[in-house]
């Protein structure tokens, strides 16, 4: 009887806890016993109802941090699911799970691949260090973003970070991610008065007053793209007025929208151009509420970014793209600091999604490809 694989049986095992975020069902305390075996520091740095896990071997530079989440993303109506969502199942050359590929198959791959590295190089130069939360799908406001501070202060900043988020796009490693756009959240509030249909003002309804603001920022382009990077964008995501009556006008609109901004256009940049854009269209009184839920970083510098595409080179026989798409992940609480960032992990077709899954055959590569990857930086780039 062939012997099970160590990283799909570890991989089902954190499936088949249902740690929605913030919750973590017990995963980082598995992993801490493990790699605690192989003789690495372990950790907990919670905050609030966030779980999160930081490991270390070594001293030194340089230091290489692995970082990943253990939370996953709600499963949605579990009668859609093919088979149950926190039941690891096997089917046609995949296993199905939520957080099959986002990402409880790469955090297995880190954990197997560290027990690998530091057997068979117990003295090694320089640090490596994992880092999880339980807080990555969620409003990730108590893991990576208070941990990083408190590293900083003991001065356990990482040189270099590989995260684990599914980057590739048809097959593993045919992609990275060497930064990622900014995001900042918006909501415009324009007022107006609230009447009967029949009798009101039209210039009292502040969704007359808007229309030829809604238009405009529809309209609006950013010319600020480079060779990394596209150009920002703005996306409208939500309008809301109104009581729900008919006969009923609003006295207020609510104008929700995101942007994608890249590190030539600043977050107090656009946020002044914003305003600019309003002004102009006197839509009546107004309040522009601004959240910078992450800041643009990168492309990647240093050899991290050189010393992983020659792995997908080396083992998958593939030359990856580079690019910065994609929405967000926890390396913009690093990137920023001038900390190099290089995200590569397993296809993200189904991410998110009802019957996710990740390919068996990516699954069994992905502890061989994080292993080279540690060993490229502390063997291979420190003694060079």
């Amino acid at each position: 009887m062939t012997n099970p694989s160590p990283v799909l049986e570890l991989t089902k095992d954190l499936i088949a806890r249902a740690s929605v975020t913030p919750e973590d069902a017990g995963c980082q305390v598995l992993i801490a016993a493990r790699l605690s075996a192989v003789g690495m520091q372990t950790e907990q740095l919670d905050a609030e109802n966030v779980l999160n896990l930081f490991a270390r071997h070594g001293t030194g530079a340089p230091h290489l941090m692995l970082l990943g989440h253990t939370d996953v993303v709600p499963p949605g109506p579990e009668t859609r699911w093919s088979s149950p969502p926190f039941q690891p199942t096997h089917r046609d050359d995949h296993l199905y799970g939520r957080g099959a590929a986002d990402m409880k198959s790469s955090v297995a791959a880190f954990v197997i691949a560290l027990e690998r590295f530091l057997t068979a190089h117990p003295n090694h130069p320089g640090t490596i260090s994992l880092l999880l939360t339980s807080d990555e799908e969620g409003p990730a406001q108590h893991g990576v973003r208070v941990v990083i501070p408190a590293l900083a202060k003991r001065k356990l900043l990482p040189d270099a970070c590989l995260v684990g988020e599914p980057s590739s796009l048809e097959q593993l490693g045919d992609n990275l991610r060497i930064g990622r756009r900014g995001s900042i959240q918006a909501r415009l509030v324009i007022t107006g008065r609230q009447g009967h249909t029949a009798y009101a003002d039209p210039a009292d309804n502040p969704v007359h007053r808007a229309g030829p603001l809604l238009a405009d920022l529809g309209r609006m382009n950013f010319d600020d793209g480079d060779d990394h990077f596209p150009p920002t964008r703005l996306q409208i995501s939500n309008i809301r007025a109104g009581t729900g009556a008919d006969n009923v006008t609003p006295g207020e609109l609510e104008i929700l929208f995101n942007l994608r901004n890249n590190p030539n256009s600043r977050a107090d940049q656009l946020e002044q151009q914003l305003r600019e854009l309003i002004d102009r269209h006197q839509p009546g009184p107004w309040k522009l509420h601004w959240r910078v839920s992450g800041e643009p970083f990168g492309p990647a510098t240093g050899p991290l970014p050189d010393v992983v595409a020659r792995v997908c080179r080396d083992q998958l026989g593939i030359e990856p793209r580079m690019d910065t798409g994609g929405g967000t992940s926890d390396g913009r609480f690093l990137g920023p600091l001038n900390i190099p960032v290089v995200e590569l992990g397993p296809v993200n077709r189904t991410i998110h999604q009802v019957d996710e899954s990740i390919r068996l055959a990516d699954l069994a590569r992905l502890p061989d490809l994080y292993q080279a990857i540690i060993e490229g930086m502390l063997l291979d780039v420190a003694q060079s």
